[in-house]
């Protein structure tokens, strides 16, 4: 029975969500199935399953040991520091390269590689129509829901 999983937050919950998601789509890419990846990494089929789910109970080095065995690395990208962000958790500027449906939104902000967190919101909202909710992924859903409770009066106005 897997152990069970540590308290975490909405957006780690979401990293792990996108992280196990791009593991999965190069496992597809590369065309080796479930099990042969899971061997590979010195693991269950069930564990690989897991992981593509993005179970926080998985341990760090299943993760490690899975993207190793699908060819990719994982590395340590500094997040915003806690005093960058807001009380109400929005960060204060928010990386459009990290929010590609966001970043698709905001083609007028030329050379921007950051927007206010209203900025932010002001273009999901405008421009929802543009958005295709079935590609957002976890990440991104995320920061639209913290600027909706943060911003938006817990109402997205589309």
């Amino acid at each position: 029975m897997p152990a069970a999983a540590p308290a975490t937050g909405e957006i780690v919950a979401a990293e792990l969500q996108a992280l196990g998601e791009q593991l999965r789509a190069q496992r597809k890419r590369l065309g080796v199935s479930a099990t042969t990846a899971a061997e590979a990494a010195g693991m269950s089929r069930v564990t690989l399953h897991r992981i593509e789910r993005g179970e926080p109970s998985v341990t760090m080095g299943a993760y490690l040991n899975a993207a190793a065995a699908l060819g990719l690395a994982l590395g340590v990208v500094a997040a915003q520091p806690p005093h960058r962000r807001q009380a109400d958790g929005v960060p204060m500027r928010i990386r459009l390269a990290d929010h590609p449906q966001l970043e698709r939104l905001a083609w007028q902000f030329q050379g921007a590689s950051d927007v206010t967190p209203a900025e932010a919101l002001s273009l999901y909202e405008r421009n929802w129509r543009h958005i295709e909710q079935g590609a957002l992924a976890p990440r991104e859903r995320a920061l639209i829901q913290q600027l909706v409770a943060g911003l938006g009066g817990s109402r997205l106005l589309v």
